[in-house]
């Protein structure tokens, strides 16, 4: 139980502070959209390019692992998206599939898998989140162009979503970095501390970014889309992996739990980003990553209990 609190009391504090900093004046209203294109265009991408750079992609590449907590997300994303109505625009749908599945993982998930699988936990750990913040941020980014540019002849919209995705830092950094490990250098002491102090700030922004566009006057509205995503995301999407890793691919149980545990996490602040980026709805989001980490303390302290009865760390 202290370790899912250790996990969440950091966030709901940095939310609150954004929060308090909206309702103070002391932050105005354009400070969310200035802070949430600091975090996209600046802070994210260099956290996303360090990780990549500093992988070793050889220790990464375990297929079964990869194949079911990818499967968990693609199964809710789906079911996400259908959920939402096949008559309301792809780019909105694309942000609820992305909301439904996308797990706080780095911020949240690392520290948890070390406080109850221990050290060796940090491998899969890693996957997950690149998978998360990477290939799952890739492909909705990917539908939400292609909503945009669809209306055209198919080549020129191929060509518009292709030179779009091609710009976006979110995809770029991610892809320098791999590049990079790919060739085999280590980072320079020096651009290394700076890409590390960089991207550091990405999670704690997001999360005041929240925290601000919360204090700002909404209607009530989108109750049930709120609960979809959050359901979606806190049951789910484990369940899902939970059956494929255990019951359909091969993997070490250490592997397994751990892709349970990362899928069982609240929504990270990657679909509130992205709604905001897109000038979409951020109201069902933002509301969805507040009430899914205030669950997430009972569903993921339940779900410790049970893997440390198995797998005591």
């Amino acid at each position: 139980m202290s370790a899912v609190v250790n996990a969440t009391l950091p966030v709901f504090a940095l939310i609150l502070t954004g929060w308090l900093a909206a309702r103070a004046r002391v932050l105005g209203p354009g400070a969310t959209d200035a802070l949430n294109r600091y975090v996209v265009y600046l802070s994210l991408p260099a956290l996303l390019f360090r990780a990549m750079a500093q992988a070793r992609l050889d220790e990464l590449l375990h297929w079964g692992f990869i194949a079911a907590f990818w499967g968990g997300i693609c199964i809710t994303f789906a079911a996400a998206m259908l959920a939402g109505g096949l008559r309301a625009r792809l780019a909105d749908r694309s942000i609820e599939g992305l909301a439904a599945s996308y797990a706080n993982a780095g911020y949240m998930g690392i520290p948890l898998c070390l406080a109850v699988l221990g050290p060796a936990s940090m491998p899969p750990a890693i996957i997950t989140t690149l998978l998360t913040a990477c290939a799952l941020f890739a492909c909705a980014i990917a539908l939400i162009e292609y909503d945009q540019h669809r209306q055209q002849h198919w080549s020129a919209t191929l060509y518009k979503v292709g030179r779009a995705l091609a710009r976006n830092p979110l995809l770029i950094a991610p892809l320098a970095g791999a590049l990079w490990a790919a060739l085999g250098p280590a980072l320079p002491q020096g651009l290394d501390r700076y890409v590390e102090l960089l991207g550091a700030s990405a999670s704690p922004c997001a999360l005041v970014t929240i925290g601000l566009f919360l204090a700002q006057a909404q209607p009530a509205s989108g109750g049930a889309a709120v609960g979809r995503l959050v359901a979606g995301k806190l049951l789910l999407q484990p369940a899902a992996t939970a059956a494929l890793a255990f019951g359909v691919f091969s993997m070490p149980p250490l592997w397994a739990w751990c892709a349970v545990l990362m899928s069982a996490l609240p929504i990270g602040t990657g679909p509130f980003m992205l709604a905001q980026l897109y000038g979409r709805s951020a109201t069902t989001t933002s509301r969805a990553i507040l009430l899914s980490t205030v669950l997430s303390v009972i569903t993921i302290s339940a779900l410790v209990a049970w893997i440390q009865q198995f797998h005591p760390a």
